[in-house]
């Protein structure tokens, strides 16, 4: 069936993937528990960038896009990282965190797209997918 979509001019593929910068060091998804305390540790009490790259690929080419993010954080409690550690949930995310999950409780501020900090910048992915449509590839 799949296939058969192959030849649709109209067809676009969306690629994206997000990390955290702090002081110039990539923060990607934590091999373990003590690898999501050593990030949420750095991530403490201060502000980091969340940057998300989207491209949209079809027939008539490439375009791409970055989506910046600043994401504050209050001090964690030592007692607060060692219980959400012991979970899953910062083990499959940039930075070790979630923010629609329980360390939302530590970010008092964002500026930029909060969609952005979940892992895909819908407005910038809505405008990146129309570009496709309206101009062909585009970078942006």
């Amino acid at each position: 069936m799949f296939e058969k979509h192959l030849d649709d001019p109209g067809m676009i593929v969306l690629g994206a993937d997000t990390t955290c910068v702090v002081d110039g060091e990539i923060l990607g998804k934590p091999a373990g528990a003590t690898d999501a305390k050593q990030m949420l540790r750095v991530l403490s009490g201060r502000t980091h960038q969340v940057l998300t790259g989207i491209a949209a690929a079809s027939r008539t080419g490439v375009t791409s896009a970055v989506e910046s993010t600043s994401v504050t954080f209050s001090a964690i409690p030592e007692a607060d990282l060692e219980a959400y550690c012991a979970t899953p949930e910062p083990l499959d995310k940039a930075g070790a965190y979630g923010i629609q999950g329980y360390a939302a409780r530590w970010i008092p501020r964002i500026d930029g797209c909060y969609f952005n900090v979940m892992g895909l910048p819908i407005a910038r992915t809505v405008k990146l997918i129309e570009s496709v449509f309206k101009n062909g590839a585009i970078n942006d």
